[in-house]
């Protein structure tokens, strides 16, 4: 018999409980840099240290983070729901909790590409220098979609979400562009469940379940409601 199908979109709510920081946590730095100044091709462009200096940061931090009861709520989900993650996280909370279905709409941390070539792409636990040569001899930089880049995988998803049987807003605020449109491909008759601590404002519709509640709190009201 075939599972109905459970689309999630995780955002930076859901990391946070794990201690990893997002650029909204004090008025629009992402510990302590401008987001211009590390997270645009403009600042890769100008400074590419900074940006790798500060990317080698962030995959410690990961490496050092672990999943929490959110994450491993939603593994628990895959017992009775297909689920299938979208998130706009970095991060790899997820499939370290078990996941086995995540979508990475802004990239991985664990990534590297050519900055010629994003088809090339490889595996990095460590740092990453300035030097670093793709095979095309192209400079790898951190696979992350930065600010005014396109988001190559939102097509993927919006065709996931439009699909969905049942729908999932987690840790996320719904104000990043193009992922915050992503709601709008979820089809009329599909039940929305929205768990953040401040519940994100969308278009009158039917069928719209709010717990506003932390992501580690609010998965506990989800799987006595769905399981």
């Amino acid at each position: 018999m075939t599972k109905p199908k459970l689309v999630v979109l995780s955002g930076a709510g859901i990391s946070a409980e794990s201690g990893l920081r997002t650029f909204r946590d004090s008025d629009g730095l992402w510990e302590g840099y401008a987001i211009e100044d590390v997270a645009t091709p403009g600042a890769w462009k100008r400074s590419p240290q900074v940006v790798l200096d500060f990317y080698n940061e962030r995959r410690r931090n990961v490496a050092a983070a672990s999943p929490n009861a959110a994450h491993y709520g939603l593994v628990e989900l895959e017992r009775k729901y297909e689920v299938s993650i979208i998130t706009q996280n970095i991060d790899d909370l997820h499939e370290r909790a078990g996941s086995t279905q995540v979508l990475h709409l802004h990239g991985e941390i664990f990534r590297m590409r050519s900055d010629a070539d994003p088809s090339l792409r490889f595996d990095i636990r460590g740092d990453m220098k300035l030097g670093d040569l793709a095979p095309d001899g192209a400079q790898l930089r951190p696979d992350i979609v930065w600010f005014e880049e396109p988001v190559p995988m939102i097509q993927m998803a919006a065709m996931e979400v439009s699909n969905a049987d049942i729908f999932l807003v987690i840790g996320t605020s719904l104000v990043v562009y193009p992922a915050a449109g992503l709601i709008h491909a979820v089809p009329p008759n599909v039940p929305v469940w929205l768990i953040d601590r401040k519940i994100p404002s969308i278009q009158a519709r039917a069928g719209i379940h709010e717990i506003q509640m932390p992501a580690t709190e609010g998965i506990k009201e989800l799987l006595k409601a769905l399981l």
